[in-house]
């Protein structure tokens, strides 16, 4: 393949992810393609001017390959620009959520990510586990079998004691999705700042109709307060996230603690959680916003695939299952951070689902939205990982604290 057609490639690549395909049916390719040019727009750009300049050396281009060449080298050069903007955007969601000099109040301040870290993840955005992480596979916390198993990341070379807990929920539309295949980027991280994280798997539809899903993220929240200890944690208290699916489980599991629909036989259990920091969440399975791609989501894939029933059958599980209908003023802190260009959760849902919180809630709602960024940005180490995973180790930090703080305790740090 020549140039020219290797260009001709290249630039629908990157006009889906300037501009994605919009519509129901095109919305998982555009997602797919989109999201890997997005993240992946430094080493193409790189790729690219390589294979100008071979091409050239080798007297095998044309003017018409090289110009496009140069119009996809502008076009990968903008969407790295707006990826590395996006930590100055997350600084100003944050300091919009909890005040300028919050900062001030960090024990213990999460370090620049530096040159070194930027070129690290430049190089090799694959490379995420490092040998000073140590991961302890597949603990049982239910008896669904290999989908009730979870896994705890520590480090290494750190003593932990009541350190803090990260729950995270991985995503896959209900359907798919492992435990170690999401959010290793935020997982490493914290681990290596002394954080203990547990990434669990759970029941999938269609096998199992929602609401089989969150009724697993409550028992492995029961599961973390009961036995964390054991792995240096501290119980009472627990951070949640995910992505996708998986933000929706964890926003809605923060919002229900203690609902005894979603703790059939273990209705006395403590399932509060502390924060919540949803990625690209669905937050209204009941169309209740009236947006038409969430009502479409309800009827097109929801009812038949997930919940197996249909709206009007059964309005009240859509209902229960939506966490943008499920806000109160006990609400715990939220920090939500969504893309611009997801084609398969429109950016209208957490735009709406903040603005409810904002307008409830007693307690703090951070809400990052992020220029261009597609669905599942944070699978591996991009530039915009990486500022996303220190956006939500500073906020995480400051709540940890506070929560230290209004307890009369001093920060308890790994050493």
């Amino acid at each position: 393949m020549g140039l020219l057609r290797r260009q001709i490639v290249l630039s629908a690549l990157t006009a889906n992810a300037l501009r994605p395909v919009p519509g129901w049916r095109a919305g998982i390719p555009a997602f797919v393609t989109g999201m890997l040019t997005n993240e992946l727009a430094p080493q193409l750009l790189a790729l690219t001017a390589a294979d100008a300049a071979t091409s050239v050396v080798r007297g095998r281009s044309s003017r018409a390959g090289l110009a496009l060449a140069a119009a996809n080298g502008l076009a990968l050069a903008h969407l790295t620009r707006q990826a590395a903007r996006d930590e100055r955007r997350l600084e100003q969601a944050l300091t919009e959520a909890v005040g300028v000099g919050y900062a001030d109040q960090l024990d213990d301040l999460p370090a620049p990510t530096g040159a070194r870290g930027h070129v690290r993840s430049l190089v090799n955005p694959f490379r995420i586990l490092t040998p000073d992480i140590e991961v302890v596979r597949g603990i049982p916390y239910s008896e669904a079998g290999r989908r009730g198993h979870l896994d705890i990341y520590r480090s290494r070379h750190l003593q932990h004691d009541h350190a803090p807990v990260l729950l995270q929920v991985h995503g896959g539309a209900w359907t798919i999705g492992e435990k170690d295949r999401q959010a290793l980027p935020l997982m490493t991280h914290l681990a290596s700042r002394g954080w203990i994280c547990v990434a669990i798997n759970y029941r999938l539809a269609p096998r199992d109709p929602f609401p089989a899903q969150i009724i697993d993220v409550k028992r492995a929240i029961a599961w973390v307060r009961e036995h964390i200890a054991d792995h240096g944690g501290d119980p009472d208290y627990l951070a949640i996230t995910g992505g996708s699916a998986g933000g929706h489980l964890a926003a809605l599991a923060a919002l229900t603690p203690g609902d005894p629909t979603y703790q059939p036989g273990f209705e006395e259990a403590d399932t509060s959680v502390q924060v919540a920091v949803p990625h690209y969440g669905v937050y209204d399975l009941a169309g209740a916003t009236g947006l038409r791609s969430a009502i479409g989501m309800r009827d097109r894939f929801l009812a038949p695939r997930i919940v197996q029933r249909t709206w009007e059958e059964d309005p009240e599980v859509f209902e229960a299952g939506s966490p943008i209908l499920r806000i109160t003023p006990d609400a715990p802190d939220f920090f939500v951070i969504h893309g611009t260009h997801d084609t398969l959760v429109s950016v209208e849902q957490p735009r709406l689902f903040v603005s409810r919180l904002r307008e409830v809630s007693k307690r703090s709602v951070a809400y990052a939205e992020l220029p261009g960024a597609q669905h599942a940005w944070d699978i591996f180490g991009s530039v915009r990982c990486t500022h996303v995973v220190r956006a939500v180790d500073r906020y995480l930090t400051w709540h940890w604290n506070g929560y230290l703080r209004e307890r009369g305790r001093s920060p308890v740090r790994a050493s």
